[in-house]
Order: C-alpha cells, then sequence, then structure tokens
C-alpha cells in the first residue's frame, strides 16, 4: 500500500508516551510517533484483533438486543421517519469526516501543526454541515409530505457537529494501535444511546427514542473520546504541509460518498412512494443483516489489510494469504445465510414481533444481499492492499449505479419489490463486475475468486433444503419452536456436508487452526 511521507517528527521522546500531561510540545509530539510499536508488531496486531473482535460482539449484542426491545415499544412508522431523515442526511457523516481521518492513521511521519490543522478542517467541515442538515429540515419536510421531519432533522443535526471534534483524536488512538481505548468508546457510547433510547421509548416518547439514541450516542463517544485521547490540537498555522493530506483525504472522501448513493437511494425512494411505515418495514430488514455482515468483516479487515499490504513483495504468499482468508469467509457466509434464508419469516417474528410480520419478505431477499456483500468487500482488499485507487472509484461507480438503478426498477413493485431487483443485480451484475477489475492484475485472478464462490455454493444449496424442508414440516408450531427444531438441523447438515467434502473440510481446519494458534500467541504473548 502506498504510504503517504510528510515531513518527519523529529526529537521525540517515547518515554513520554502514556503520561497524561499535554501542555509540552514534547509531551504532544508523543502522540505521533510509531517506532516503539515496530519491536513487537506482531503483539500488537494479534492483541488489536481480540480487543476489536470482543468489541465487535459486544456492539452486535447490545444492537440485537435494542432491536428486540425498541421493535416492541416502537411501531415500523417511527423508525421509518427517522430513516427517511437518516437517509438523506448520512452523506454529511462522510463529508464531516472529509476523509482526513486515513492520511493521520496512513502517513509514516506527521506533525502537532498538520494534526491540528486537520482538526480544525475537520470541525469547519462539521459546522458546515450541521447547517446544511438544519437548512434541509423544510425541504425533508416537503418532500415526504411530513412536518413532523423539521424537528427531528433539526434535532440530528447537531450530531454532526458533536461527531466534527473527535475525528482526529480516534484516528490518532488507531495510529498508536490502541485498539482496547477504541473498543471502550464504541461499546460505551453505544450502551449509553441504547439506555437512552429504551428509557425514552418505555416513557412513550415514540420516534424521538431513537433521535435520543443517535444523540445520546455521540455524546457519549465525544466524552469518552476525551476522557481517553490526551491530544490537544494547537491553533491553525501555515505552512505546516497539509496540503497532500487534505488532497488525499478528498479522494477517500469522494469514493465514499459514490459508494453511500448506492445504500442510501433506496430508503428515499420508498419514504418519497410508500411514505414512512413502508420505509420502517424496510430499513429494519436491512438493519437485521448488515450490522452482523459489519462484525463479521470489520475486525478482520482491521487486522488482515494491514499484514496483507506487507506482503505485496512477495506473490505467492501474497496469494496464499488472501485465497485461505476469503475462502473462510465464503464457508461462513454461504453456511449461515443458507439458515437464515430459510427461517427469514420465523427469525422475523421472533426477533421483531408480530407487528412486524410484513419485514421477513424483505429479510429473505436481503439474504441474498448478505451473501454476495462479504465477498465484494473481501474482494476490495485487492485494490486496497494493492493501491489501485482509480479502479477503486471506478469500481464504485458502477457499483453504484447499478444499485441505483434496481432501486428504481424495483419500485414499482414496493419495498419487497427494491429487495428483489436489488439482490438479483447484486448476483448478475455488482458481484461479476468486481472480480473482474479485482482479478485484472495481480496475484490473484477472476478464476480464483469465481473457483471459490462455485466451489462453496453447493454448501449453501444443501443447508438451505435440508433447513427449509424440515421448516415446512414445522410449519404448524409457533415461530420459536420452529426455529428451535430446524437451525440444529440446518448445523448438523452443514457439518456434515463440510466433513465429507475434502475441500471444505480443509477451509474449517484451516480456521481451527488459526483459531488454536491466536489463542497460543495470545497466552505467550
Amino acid at each position: 500500500m502506498n504510504t503517504l511521507k510528510t515531513q518527519p517528527v523529529r526529537g521525540l521522546d517515547e518515554s513520554g508516551l502514556g503520561r497524561t500531561a499535554a501542555s509540552s510540545a514534547s509531551d504532544t509530539e508523543t502522540h505521533f510517533s510509531t517506532d516503539h510499536l515496530l519491536s513487537d508488531l506482531k503483539r500488537h496486531t494479534i492483541s488489536g484483533g481480540l480487543f476489536t473482535g470482543s468489541a465487535q460482539v459486544a456492539k452486535f449484542l447490545l444492537y440485537l438486543g435494542s432491536t428486540v426491545v425498541l421493535a416492541r415499544l416502537l411501531t415500523p412508522r417511527d423508525f421509518g421517519l427517522v430513516a427517511m431523515v437518516t437517509a438523506v442526511t448520512g452523506f454529511l457523516t462522510i463529508l464531516r469526516h472529509a476523509g482526513l481521518a486515513t492520511p493521520t492513521m496512513q502517513c509514516e511521519h506527521i506533525t502537532q501543526a498538520q494534526v491540528s490543522n486537520l482538526f480544525w478542517v475537520n470541525l469547519a467541515v462539521s459546522g458546515m454541515c450541521t447547517l446544511i442538515a438544519a437548512a434541509l429540515a423544510p425541504v425533508l419536510a416537503w418532500f415526504y409530505h411530513d412536518s413532523r421531519l423539521v424537528a427531528i432533522t433539526l434535532a440530528l443535526s447537531m450530531t454532526f457537529l458533536i461527531g466534527g471534534f473527535r475525528v482526529q483524536h480516534l484516528a490518532l488512538l488507531r495510529r498508536q494501535l490502541r485498539f482496547k481505548a477504541l473498543a471502550i468508546i464504541d461499546v460505551g457510547s453505544m450502551a449509553l444511546g441504547v439506555a437512552v433510547a429504551i428509557i425514552m421509548a418505555l416513557m412513550r416518547f415514540g420516534y424521538w427514542s431513537l433521535v435520543g439514541l443517535n444523540l445520546a450516542t455521540e455524546l457519549g463517544s465525544f466524552i469518552l473520546t476525551g476522557s481517553i485521547s490526551r491530544w490537544r490540537p494547537q491553533w491553525p498555522s501555515r505552512r505546516s504541509g497539509v496540503g497532500p493530506l487534505l488532497s488525499f483525504g478528498a479522494s477517500v472522501a469522494a469514493s465514499s460518498f459514490i459508494g453511500y448513493l448506492s445504500s442510501s437511494v433506496d430508503s428515499v425512494l420508498i419514504g418519497w412512494r410508500y411514505g414512512a411505515n413502508s420505509v420502517g418495514l424496510y430499513s429494519r430488514a436491512v438493519a437485521l443483516l448488515a450490522r452482523p455482515i459489519e462484525q463479521l468483516m470489520y475486525p478482520i479487515s482491521s487486522v488482515f489489510v494491514p499484514a496483507l499490504a506487507r506482503l505485496q513483495s512477495n506473490p505467492a504468499r501474497y496469494r496464499r494469504a488472501f485465497l485461505l482468508t476469503y475462502e473462510a469467509i465464503a464457508v461462513v457466509t454461504f453456511f449461515c445465510t443458507s439458515i437464515i434464508f430459510a427461517l427469514a419469516h420465523p427469525l422475523t417474528l421472533v426477533l421483531l414481533g408480530r407487528k412486524w410480520e410484513r419485514t421477513a419478505d424483505i429479510f429473505a431477499c436481503f439474504t441474498i444481499v448478505a451473501l454476495i456483500r462479504p465477498l465484494v468487500m473481501g474482494a476490495y482488499w485487492l485494490l486496497t492492499t494493492q493501491a489501485r485507487g482509480r479502479s477503486m472509484i471506478i469500481t464504485t461507480s458502477i457499483l453504484s449505479i447499478s444499485s441505483i438503478v434496481s432501486f428504481i426498477a424495483g419500485l414499482p413493485f414496493g419495498p419487497t419489490g427494491v429487495a428483489i431487483a436489488f439482490s438479483i443485480s447484486g448476483l448478475i451484475i455488482r458481484l461479476p463486475v468486481i472480480y473482474y477489475t479485482c482479478g485484472r492484475t495481480g496475484p490473484v485472478r477472476t478464476a480464483d475468486l469465481w473457483g471459490i464462490f462455485l466451489r462453496h455454493l453447493p454448501l449453501w444449496i444443501f443447508v438451505f433444503v435440508a433447513t427449509y424442508v424440515t421448516r415446512i414440516v414445522v410449519s404448524h408450531e409457533i415461530p420459536l419452536i420452529q426455529l428451535f427444531i430446524c437451525m440444529p438441523v440446518g448445523l448438523l447438515a452443514g457439518a456434515a456436508f463440510i466433513w465429507s467434502v475434502p475441500a471444505e473440510r480443509a477451509i474449517v481446519i484451516y480456521l481451527l487452526t488459526s483459531l488454536h494458534a491466536l489463542k497460543r500467541q495470545t497466552r505467550f504473548n
């Protein structure tokens, strides 16, 4: 991966790391030195993976618990009202960051003046985003024909300003590989937001409970970040060499913005055409699958991508490391999504309740997206680690256009039609495009990626058929009983298939061996 280089930091006192005082320049600049990490990078990577993975598990449990509780306390319309606002204003979150966390983390050398200037740029952009969101409030109310959106938009606009204060602080924590601190911030702020939302829902605040969740999470993160990170910015200065960092950040923000379009236009169109209730049903179906995918891929990506980037000089090792990891992701994804697809209806009823029954069909359609998305995200690692920025932007643009066209095509058939069109386009357009682009050059070829997909497709078919047939047999039972019976059948069917097929068995053995090695290394380090 290409590394940004700026003015080198000289005279760093590594012994100052961990001090709480930030008044002197030497104390401040110790936030930027990474030389002390190189001597034991392996231990930092392993411990970072454990902390990150543990945090993701905790966040997933919080998310699942809050989803189950809030779905019973609130209505689809409550979720839809907030989702209609965030679908439009979500792009401001990308602009708020301005892509400036990435150069702070990746620069080989960076100075106090440069990070301080980035901080003030982030803060200025965040303030601008708050004003833009406030100005959009009456526009959204007019577009969706609902005056309640004015107050919701004005309240949520404050999250952009609050979030702008912590972009550089979090980037410096990541630069120092302080994953434990980051885990505390992530889990703590989310726990606060969930608690506030549930209390407000119990007090019958309705959709304001979800607004409170967003505001409390941002405030919690702001407080925890300021308490844990001792870095403080200086006043803006000239000739700091911040120009290349701003340019690189703009490229990152542009790519993220293009990608965001494909994940928000669907809710905007459904809200405009069918109203808040339909958006609420649709957004919960998306959320039930999007969050587990994030929990699976985020810790893998944060640890594996930097390691893979360092193997570019050894194509054989690079190829082997990627294919083994990608194949493991494919096995887990095919296995899990086959069971979820077969049990989409009872799962929806158990997690959300009877009033969300119309979500079940949308949820079932999105299991196909859940099958594709980890494979697409994993393939993107090839573009990232090989620094193929132009290919990344072009590919993201093509995928976004494909998604938007599918949303428009499915819109006349309701939220379920949008989900079906999006799923089909993923299989016949997005996956082939990303496989072709990523495999054109480099050690991993397009045929390798398709080979993994096709090799493990029988696992998905076998487990789905076994689970779905069992569900038909016990369809007269209540949803919870259906899950208790069908899930073990699906798990046993998958285990039997994996054990009987050498290629599947080899991947599972690789996974178990890797986990065992991780446990041993953590114990000895």
